[in-house]
């Protein structure tokens, strides 16, 4: 089978690699329909984490089972299903409390699993998933293609935007900002508007993606950056946001969404460390601004946001602004590193 594997800082291939198969009584094998790169997998293709030999790419794919072992029990061949990017054993005390991502089995697709196996790479023809039970979520039924875009992003980048909203605390009637207009950021402008926030301002210098936010609900755009940006926003809100969604990760936006909530005000961070972003006590504690957030335990939303996609009432699957065929990756990557391209959706 054929499966993407990144060589060195910018050398990502598609290779020939060994059949994946069922090897444990918990794994399920899957059909990968459709997979799609992420902004956090540019950080070793950019070469700002270090690639220690060839890795399998991708933690973001949907597919139809094809073969479960002796114990699964929730999904069985011909389901078609949604991956989270982290997989879980669906039992431990981290998994029970909703924290999938702490899994104390679990792991991350491409990486090894705490439990020791290594775990696949999504960014393939075929996948095996351990614990499929506690990780897989199936829908009813084999959806029409068309929603398959929108059913690839609860994977990931829609979950992760509403985890940002919720560690938030995003509620109706607030003002809320958003930081950053990737694929996250603009699927936490879409949380916030479903959530009922007031007005939600998306930062962003870019006019496809500021379009993009409109139209999943962005009241306000403000394209600035730094104490500009920040004066900006308190012109706007007449004093700072309610809350501040901070979905990119580096030490700038950070600052940019700790200085742009209120007094009192809450920030929601999922953006993945980068570049050193630090939390500033001494103006948290005389602006009494609570912090939340983390890695988003997308397997614990999944079930809400599935029926949010299925019932029309959310379409988060328009970030995927570009599709490529799996041996295309390579391209895929370029577009999305040279910022041609929101989000690229991969196909076998």
């Amino acid at each position: 089978m054929r499966g993407t594997v990144l060589h060195a800082t910018g050398d990502v291939r598609l290779d020939e690699l060994p059949d994946t198969a069922v090897r444990r009584p918990t794994d399920a094998l899957v059909r990968v329909v459709a997979s799609c790169v992420c902004g956090s997998d540019l950080w070793g293709y950019r070469g700002i984490s270090p690639v220690e030999g060839p890795k399998r790419m991708g933690h973001e794919f949907v597919g139809v089972v094809e073969e479960v072992g002796a114990e699964v029990r929730t999904v069985r061949p011909g389901d078609f299903v949604i991956a989270p990017f982290a997989v879980s054993d669906g039992t431990c005390v981290h998994c029970r409390n909703g924290i999938h991502t702490s899994c104390a089995s679990g792991g991350y697709w491409g990486g090894t699993a705490r439990a020791g196996h290594d775990i696949d790479g999504g960014q393939a023809e075929y996948v095996v998933s351990p614990f499929a039970d506690g990780t897989l979520v199936a829908t009813s039924g084999v959806p029409d293609d068309s929603l398959v875009p929108s059913l690839l992003t609860l994977s990931d980048v829609m979950g992760t935007g509403h985890h940002a909203a919720i560690a938030a605390k995003v509620g109706p009637g607030d003002n809320v900002v958003v930081v950053g207009d990737g694929a996250v950021g603009l699927c936490a402008v879409l949380a916030a508007a479903r959530l009922g926030a007031e007005r939600v301002i998306a930062m962003s210098r870019h006019a496809d993606r500021q379009a993009l936010a409109t139209a999943f609900g962005a009241t306000d755009i403000v394209a600035t950056r730094g104490e500009e940006g920040v004066a900006a926003v308190k012109d706007l809100l007449g004093g700072g946001a309610d809350a501040v969604l901070e979905c990119v990760g580096t030490k700038e936006s950070m600052d940019q969404a700790l200085y742009s909530v209120r007094p009192g005000g809450r920030v929601g961070y999922v953006g993945v460390p980068a570049g050193g972003p630090e939390f500033p006590v001494r103006h948290l504690f005389a602006n009494n601004i609570a912090i939340g957030g983390g890695v988003a335990p997308v397997r614990a939303y999944l079930d809400e946001l599935l029926a949010a996609v299925l019932s029309g009432e959310i379409d988060p699957g328009k970030v995927f602004d570009a599709e490529y065929p799996l041996d295309r990756v390579a391209d895929a990557y370029a577009d999305m590193d040279n910022r041609k391209v929101v989000k690229a959706l991969l196909r076998p």
